[in-house]
């Protein structure tokens, strides 16, 4: 090992474990994925590895892709879903996404803040800007990237003047005199923006273990120069190394220039995995759990992501930058786009590994299949390079899969120095730090 770094472990919540076939089992226990009994198990299973946080993505709208053949069936509040999760469990962090396109910064910053409280400080706040969901708030078309960056700017700002309007240090609790709070500490923020106007102060005191941790998933430049001044922690999409290595790199210099300590960061890729036994059953795996993608959906996915139309070619056909759209024409994502339009720029690949590709089947994220040793090595050959500073598990194939995850491989990733093997805090912010 050239780094004595350990790694930031999250676990999503997000049953993906549950695509394709994988739910047509009866042991794969999707009948029970709309109990939140079934997500406590995993919660307390990923607390007992000691992972640093419980994390899930929130959906304000629903695809086809959600419908039909996908036990993807519903997206409940993250924020609510946690809250009975935080009754469940003790020293876990809570990461939930809440967007700041839809909703009031006052509503959140008193839903988080009150969370935290409830969690005895381990909630943290997944910012996402969304791409899709207007037609259900009233506000179509789309917002531009830029202007929901804008927005999303503003909103942090404003949520957390709301967490300072109301200081730990203003709570007295004077039994004798009759005073709860110190109302000379309490004051109202008087915030006047673009997008908000906001009086303040916030409805309840911020918990004594300080700011809730920030976590942001743009990859975009607009997105990187967000998620670089403001968060914590990113959720970045690198579907290979090369792309880590630069996103990271990129991320800690933007910091600098925001005047931020790049050490303070974590960049956290969604690590898709597919664990089995042997190298065979997990590659039986990971196609069983996109078998039900289809060519035409295949070809509709990419162009819905890039604008590129390939339906016409034959799969071995080698497609080249020339064979690219206009990198300006709206899309659906610009931050996978941009992934795919590299990959393909790099390497001229056939159709045929554009359809594979996880921009294509999946979300961008960082796939591994194989054993316990193939995964751990690919863990460790990121750590080296300097792509990542740990990872956000996103379990795939089935529930044995998961189990060899807590059981195997945070072990070795233990033995290795990499890991914990025991909580050194009690909050979030905590494992942040620590991590």
């Amino acid at each position: 090992m050239t780094s004595n770094r350990q790694l930031c472990i999250g676990l999503s919540l997000n049953a993906t474990w549950n695509k394709g076939d994988s739910w047509r089992h009866p042991d794969s226990g999707v009948e029970q994925t709309g109990t939140i009994d079934y997500y406590i198990h995993w919660a307390k299973m990923a607390e007992n590895a000691k992972l640093d946080f419980l994390f899930r993505a929130d959906y304000l709208y629903i695809s086809p892709q959600m419908l039909g053949d996908s036990s993807n069936f519903g997206s409940p509040d993250p924020t609510l879903f946690f809250a009975a999760i935080a009754r469940e469990t003790n020293r876990i962090g809570l990461v939930t996404t809440i967007s700041t396109t839809f909703n009031p910064p006052y509503v959140v910053a008193r839903q988080l803040q009150s969370l935290n409280w409830l969690s005895n400080g381990r909630v943290g706040w997944n910012i996402v800007t969304s791409i899709e969901g207007a037609d259900n708030f009233g506000n179509s078309p789309m917002p531009s990237p830029e202007e929901r960056y804008a927005k999303a700017i503003e909103f942090t700002d404003v949520v957390c003047k709301l967490w300072d309007s109301f200081p730990n240090e203003a709570i007295v609790i004077d039994r004798e005199s009759g005073m709860f709070s110190d109302k000379e500490k309490v004051n109202a923020i008087h915030h006047s923006g673009e997008f908000f106007n906001v009086k303040g102060p916030l409805t309840l005191p911020s918990h004594p273990s300080g700011t809730i941790p920030l976590f942001q998933a743009g990859a975009s430049d607009i997105g990187r120069n967000f998620a670089s001044s403001v968060a914590d922690a990113i959720f970045a999409a690198m579907p290979d190394l090369e792309s880590g290595v630069e996103l990271r790199s990129d991320l800690r210099k933007r910091a600098v220039e925001h005047g931020r300590d790049p050490s303070t960061i974590k960049v956290l890729p969604g690590l898709y995995f597919f664990l089995a036994d042997t190298h065979e059953e997990a590659l039986e795996l990971h196609k069983a759990a996109h078998a039900h993608l289809s060519l035409e959906r295949r070809h509709a996915s990419l162009q819905s992501l890039m604008g590129l139309d390939l339906s016409g070619f034959p799969l071995d056909q080698h497609v080249t930058e020339d064979m690219l759209p206009d990198p300006d024409q709206a899309v659906r994502s610009r931050t996978h786009a941009e992934l795919l339009r590299r990959y393909i720029t790099k390497y001229q690949p056939t159709v045929q590994d554009i359809l594979n590709r996880p921009e294509v089947v999946g979300s961008a994220h960082w796939v591994s299949v194989g054993t316990v040793e193939t995964v751990m090595n690919d863990i460790i050959e990121r750590v080296e390079a300097g792509a990542i500073d740990g990872f956000i598990a996103l379990p795939g194939g089935s529930e044995k899969s998961m189990e060899i995850f807590f059981e195997e491989l945070i072990p070795k990733l233990v033995e290795r120095g990499l890991f914990r093997s025991e909580y050194t805090g009690e909050t979030l912010r905590d494992h942040l730090g620590n991590s």
